[in-house]
């Protein structure tokens, strides 16, 4: 039985994640958020005092990404996320631990430290990916691979209400300022740099909301998968 992949890359804010879960949910996938992994190894190595000494600790590093203790805990509300037994559902969503990631992500060792732990996910009935590189390098073989882009400045609005309905206080030039830099290392990073794949589906939502671009994702990955 072929098990269906749905890839959604795109920049950080563009609103991939959420989409992704609405995607899985009315398909019956499996999700994939593999930000979430980078978030998740950024922090283990934050905490590690390791985040800054990469290069010189790049072994203990290694080391950490290949026995990542995380558990994802869905409900029909929420997904909770435990790293090493702790909730660190919101932590990893700040901008913060977005930078951790960001670094982590530049690495070539623990980029392919994490691969094997993506490509786990490819189980029946099928597997929705959100990520930067979902499409051109975790799974190519995807039957529908679709990037998901927007404004940085529409991307930096929606980032501030996310974080203020998580109680957390966000400046919309703070952020904008680390969306575009974010954006910067993601596209010009020598591995799995963020671009779409060659047979991708774009589709740009700064002007469009979330039921209008769902419903493009919908029809698009019935064409593909039918």
């Amino acid at each position: 039985m072929t098990v269906h992949i749905i890839t959604i890359d795109g920049p950080s804010g563009s609103g991939k994640g959420t989409l992704a879960a609405k995607i899985a949910a009315h398909y019956g996938f499996n999700l994939l958020d593999s930000g979430a992994l980078y978030r998740l190894l950024g922090l283990s190595l934050f905490q590690r005092g390791l985040l800054d000494q990469i290069d010189s600790e790049l072994e203990q590093c290694i080391e950490c990404a290949t026995h990542l203790d995380i558990e994802f805990k869905s409900s029909a509300s929420v997904t909770l996320i435990y790293l090493d037994g702790v909730d660190v559902t919101n932590i990893i969503r700040t901008e913060q631990v977005g930078e951790y990631a960001s670094k982590v992500a530049t690495v070539p060792e623990l980029r392919k430290a994490l691969f094997e732990r993506q490509r786990a996910f490819i189980q029946a009935p099928g597997l929705v990916a959100d990520g930067r590189d979902m499409a051109t390098s975790i799974f190519p073989e995807a039957q529908a691979k679709i990037y998901l882009t927007a404004s940085a400045e529409s991307r930096a609005e929606r980032r501030v209400k996310q974080l203020q309905g998580m109680g957390l206080d966000a400046k919309i030039n703070d952020i904008l300022s680390n969306i575009q830099a974010r954006d910067k290392r993601d596209m010009e990073r020598a591995v799995a740099p963020l671009k779409p794949a060659d047979d991708a589906y774009i589709i740009d939502s700064s002007n469009i909301g979330i039921n209008e671009v769902f419903q493009l994702m919908v029809d698009y990955i019935d064409s593909r998968i039918q």
